[in-house]
């Protein structure tokens, strides 16, 4: 069963920008942290790619179709980026009655944004794990606690009092796993222990050298995410390149 991104839903309490991250932006961009937190994932910086170089305003499902990817997966990446002051959306006019469709452009704030951070983010990846693959005692046990760190981070915590079922646990593990540039397809034919399969990874070209350091980040953004949701779910392994083009982590759901 393909699961798409479906940011946005069924959501707990945000998170508010830490201490001297709040402020925004003098060129019209939203905090350091919102703007982080959009560019970070590699399907916005597709969709923020394609606004930037349309002449005119781009509809969802434009968008969508050029992605190869849900409207509502597109839909809640958008958000993201309006949230951040890196897009804008406009109704469009309608001959018939009924809720305007809505199209989207880049703002001026984006292109800046975009200039301030290309070329950059692939090569400071290489550096990072080059020096932990080369540096750590563990250089896997220390990727797998950064990426743990951060996965408690991007993921939303549940609001007060509020239980995630571990069915939502794992469809919210996939969604972020979209959000960082995989493909990611859950096979849930064995409900007990689900197989998460990962295709296109979007650092593959350093993973190839760096495999250890890569791929254990990705395993403790999953067990960082879990953890912080708060579920019995456990991401069990990692498994790199199964296959060419396709890596594998099998889940622990109780019964």
């Amino acid at each position: 069963m393909s699961t798409e991104r479906a940011e946005g839903s069924d959501r707990g309490t945000p998170r508010r920008d830490a201490p001297g991250r709040g402020a925004r932006r003098p060129d019209g961009a939203g905090s350091g942290a919102q703007v982080h937190r959009a560019l970070a994932s590699p399907v916005r910086g597709q969709l923020l790619a394609l606004l930037r170089d349309s002449e005119q305003p781009l509809d969802v499902h434009t968008l969508a179709a050029q992605l190869g990817l849900h409207p509502n997966t597109v839909r809640a990446h958008l958000v993201v980026l309006a949230e951040a002051g890196l897009v804008s959306a406009q109704p469009q006019p309608r001959e018939r009655p009924g809720r305007p469709r809505l199209a989207y452009r880049a703002t001026d704030a984006a292109a800046e944004v975009a200039a301030e951070s290309s070329g950059g983010y692939r090569l400071l990846a290489e550096i990072l794990a080059s020096y932990l693959a080369g540096a750590a005692p563990d250089p896997g046990g220390a990727a797998e606690q950064a990426g743990s760190a951060w996965g408690r981070y991007l993921v939303e915590r549940p609001a007060p009092f509020q239980t995630v079922p571990p069915h939502a646990a794992v469809e919210r593990i996939v969604a972020l796993l979209a959000d960082l540039g995989f493909t990611p397809e859950l096979d849930d034919s064995d409900p007990g222990r689900p197989r998460v399969l990962l295709r296109r990874c979007p650092f593959l070209d350093v993973a190839k050298d760096h495999q250890e350091v890569v791929c254990n980040v990705h395993l403790g953004l999953m067990r960082g995410a879990l953890a912080e949701l708060g579920v019995d779910v456990e991401a069990r392994d990692l498994l790199p390149f199964v296959e060419p083009g396709l890596c594998v982590s099998h889940l622990e759901v109780p019964a």
